[in-house]
């Protein structure tokens, strides 16, 4: 939480932006929740369903892949009704906030309760048939919930709020992947007794039920007091053109000028390939120390070595020259990362350098692609000025493909893993062969983008003369 502090302290002193810095932190602390959970969850899901559950692997790739599907695809669906909404006495946003608090409050803490029965088994002895459809439904109906606090929450930011050009919750999210991966993972490492190549002990699975459970209750009761401390300290301000911002198109037509926009489309396509490359590699970290490295022990010493990093160097890449370039710079250095550790195993001190260099390309890649999204959108503001009100579609499109990568990922690790066995040579392409050829084609797209630092000068310069 301190550190979460000082990044907006951070970014309150680095933006000229006149809002009061209690706004600024209370925002800071609003986005805590999201990263945190879907941390989490990227880190355990997988493992509660092969241990505790005893779910087929075949089952849990396609409950990930679906889940992850579902997710992408609800995203532009929630984008597109809160770009429809119309401004009430609290705001445009808060409304939809208010509906979503009182809800899941009646329910149990928040849009968590999906989140506590992920973490549920209904049954010991229920049938794989049930198994499989309880939490590929729960899983889904989490997704959606979350999908509507992260929009809403990166809405207030972007424009209708504050119209800040550097994305708050950046500055927020490499922090919340190290408190989501201290709140719950290391309660479950402590209590699981066994490992992949071990015989299950009733006893120790059903600890790790228990650990699963209090972990999601202290997750919800975190989530819960942050929103609050969100709907109570920020308030939502009409900003410069809040009264033309409602989008009087359809979604099918305003989709189409999104793809036509070439600057959109190179973004998200190098965020998408990027995307997948970082999360099959980042994915899988947890089995090659495990399987191949032989570092299964100083596995949460490695993980803290590329969270800290990522939380260091996103301050850092943020005060560089240009956003393209830095960009190209910090996807780039995943490459030697990655080649190294697949060709230095069991050796911990050349790991530790290694997992740092990677924690920096992991902050660029967080800061980079959504910092780089409103140059787009005013862009498209400037070429296209009788289109208003498209700013929720760029994002939920842009939440598509990263999702839509994310769950390609999951699945296909998952595949390939449950077709081949936990073998060396399988592991050893999914940590660093794959990854880099998805990173390539990435930095393809990156480098067709066509805004640069002089181009973004001009863009700001025509939006200013505009209003």
């Amino acid at each position: 939480l301190l550190t979460s502090l000082s990044l907006s302290l951070f970014l309150c002193l680095h933006n000229k932006v006149r809002l009061p810095l209690s706004t600024k932190l209370c925002y800071a602390v609003g986005g805590v929740p999201y990263q945190m959970t879907n941390i989490a969850m990227g880190f355990s899901l997988q493992i509660f369903l092969l241990d505790v559950v005893q779910m087929e692997a075949f089952f849990v790739s396609l409950i990930l892949f679906i889940s992850h599907a579902w997710d992408a695809v609800a995203d532009p669906v929630v984008g597109y009704l809160v770009s429809r909404s119309s401004w009430t006495q609290i705001g445009r946003l808060l409304p939809w906030w208010v509906v979503r608090v009182c809800d899941m409050n009646g329910l149990c803490c928040q849009c968590h309760w999906p989140s506590i029965f992920l973490w549920f088994i209904p049954h010991n002895a229920m049938s794989s048939a049930f198994s499989v459809a309880w939490y590929l439904t729960i899983s889904c109906l989490f997704e959606t919930f979350m999908s509507t606090f992260y929009h809403l929450n990166h809405c207030l930011e972007t424009r209708w709020k504050t119209s800040l050009y550097v994305d708050c919750i950046v500055y927020c999210r490499p922090l919340t992947l190290s408190l989501g991966r201290s709140t719950k993972t290391p309660v479950i490492c402590d209590l699981r007794l066994f490992t992949y190549n071990l015989l299950y002990v009733y006893v120790c699975v059903s600890y790790q039920r228990t650990a699963f459970m209090i972990s999601a209750l202290v997750m919800s009761a975190l989530f819960f007091v942050c929103c609050m401390v969100l709907f109570l300290g920020v308030k939502e301000q009409r900003g410069p053109l809040s009264g033309q911002s409602h989008m009087h198109t359809t979604y099918l037509n305003a989709v189409k000028k999104l793809i036509g926009h070439v600057s959109y489309r190179c973004l998200v396509l190098g965020f998408l390939f990027s995307t997948v490359a970082f999360q099959m590699s980042l994915g899988n970290f947890t089995l090659f120390c495990t399987h191949v490295a032989g570092l299964r022990a100083q596995l949460q010493y490695l993980m803290l070595a590329i969270l800290v990093s990522a939380t260091i160097s996103v301050p850092m890449w943020q005060m560089t020259l240009g956003k393209k370039t830095a960009l190209f710079i910090g996807l780039s250095l995943l490459i030697p990362a990655l080649v190294v550790l697949v060709s230095m195993p069991d050796n911990f001190p050349v790991y530790m350098v290694m997992c740092s260099l990677a924690g920096s390309s992991l902050a660029a890649l967080l800061l980079f692609p959504w910092s780089m999204l409103p140059d787009v959108v005013d862009e498209f503001a400037v070429q296209n000025p009788s289109c208003k009100g498209l700013e929720p579609l760029f994002f939920s499109c842009s939440r598509f493909c990263n999702k839509l990568g994310g769950g390609l990922s999951a699945g296909i690790s998952t595949m390939t893993l449950h077709f081949t066995g936990y073998k060396a040579g399988a592991l050893n392409l999914l940590w660093a062969p794959i990854p880099i050829a998805f990173l390539l084609v990435g930095l393809v797209f990156f480098y067709l983008y066509p805004i640069n630092e002089a181009h973004r000068k001009q863009i700001q310069q025509d939006l200013r003369n505009t209003r």
